[in-house]
């Protein structure tokens, strides 16, 4: 294959290694992440081609596309030949692929363990470097209703109140809820005050005939499950 070069534009390569043409005729499971990239990207500039700029991006994240979601816009502009409008189609093409692993159906998700549950929830916590506590409303069959984000906080920590929880548990005639919160550090270990809200929201549940199935610590990497650890 032809190797990228400084010299001569996309264009000019072989039709083949060229990135849209090579979706064309290859599908887009054959590209590279930095092709992909380079797409939205659209054209290099007089010193780099398109490839050479998304690579540099790359670089600048080990990488990791994981650490790339977290990029805002500015962070995104601070790569060489990047400007706002291509800073905002990489921030926007990442949320959409965000936002597409976290669609669900409602009403056929079944979730009978902390696995299922963590599959909904570290969607929608990833890349957040503030603490989000959440939701999962379940009705009697353990079928999946829907996800609320109860609040948001900063990196240690998010206030919750159990009223507005069950509030909105009753108003969608949920019998079991999951709670999830994350922990940007990337530390599972529950904290004092994480064990207290647990506990202060299972005997809330109690009294009003909703059961507090599970309560998971999410970071990018795994989560920490207070059923699976006998703390519920």
């Amino acid at each position: 294959m032809q190797k990228y070069s400084k010299h001569g534009t996309i264009k000019q390569w072989a039709e083949e290694d060229r990135p849209r043409e090579k979706l064309m005729l290859k599908g887009r499971h054959a590209l590279s992440d930095a092709e992909l990239i380079a797409i939205l990207i659209g054209s290099g500039t007089q010193a780099l081609s398109a490839v050479e700029i998304a690579k540099g991006i790359l670089e600048g994240v080990d990488d990791n596309l994981t650490e790339l979601g977290r990029l805002s816009v500015n962070d995104l502009r601070r790569n060489h030949g990047i400007g706002p409008a291509r800073a905002i189609a990489i921030a926007a093409a990442l949320e959409l692929g965000r936002r597409r692993n976290e669609s669900l159906p409602p009403g056929k998700r079944l979730v009978t363990k902390s696995q299922d549950a963590f599959g909904i929830l570290k969607p929608v916590m990833q890349d957040k470097p503030y603490e989000e506590f959440w939701i999962l409303l379940l009705n009697r069959a353990n079928r999946f209703i829907r996800k609320e984000c109860i609040s948001e906080g900063g990196i240690s920590g998010t206030v919750v109140d159990p009223k507005k929880i069950f509030k909105i548990a009753l108003d969608h005639h949920a019998t079991g809820i999951i709670l999830g919160h994350n922990h940007p550090s990337g530390n599972t270990k529950p904290s004092e005050s994480d064990i207290r809200i647990t506990n202060k929201i299972v005997e809330a549940g109690k009294l009003l005939e909703v059961s507090v199935l599970d309560h998971l610590i999410v970071t990018d990497t795994g989560f920490f499950s207070f059923s699976d650890q006998g703390m519920m």
